[in-house]
């Protein structure tokens, strides 16, 4: 299992707009991408940031979809966040809702 974790500085007032358009919109884009698994949230509205963690399948499938549907996600977004996202990468070791291979020791 492979993980992108998005790190995002909302504009004042638009931590509930991000919550909604991330339900409304992006999680059925999301939905629609292959090895897509899971998406996982976090806003604060306090400190004007949100991080978002999807798990996909394979690195593959995060990459495709990086490449191929995150750009337009990200214009989607432009109105709702002040900067460039910082995207980071990482393979599944753990997780206690979601079963992960064995890894090889």
């Amino acid at each position: 299992m492979f993980a992108r974790k998005v790190c995002l500085k909302l504009r004042p007032g638009m931590a509930v707009a991000y919550s909604r358009m991330l339900e409304n919109e992006i999680i059925p884009i999301l939905r629609e991408q292959k090895g897509f698994n899971d998406e996982i949230s976090f806003v604060s509205g306090e400190r004007g940031e949100a991080v978002a963690i999807s798990l996909w399948d394979a690195a593959d499938s995060a990459e495709a979809y990086h490449r191929e549907t995150y750009p337009g996600v990200l214009r989607a977004l432009e109105s709702l966040i002040d900067g460039e996202p910082q995207v980071n990468t990482f393979a599944v070791s753990n997780s206690t809702i979601h079963k992960i291979p064995n890894l090889p020791r």
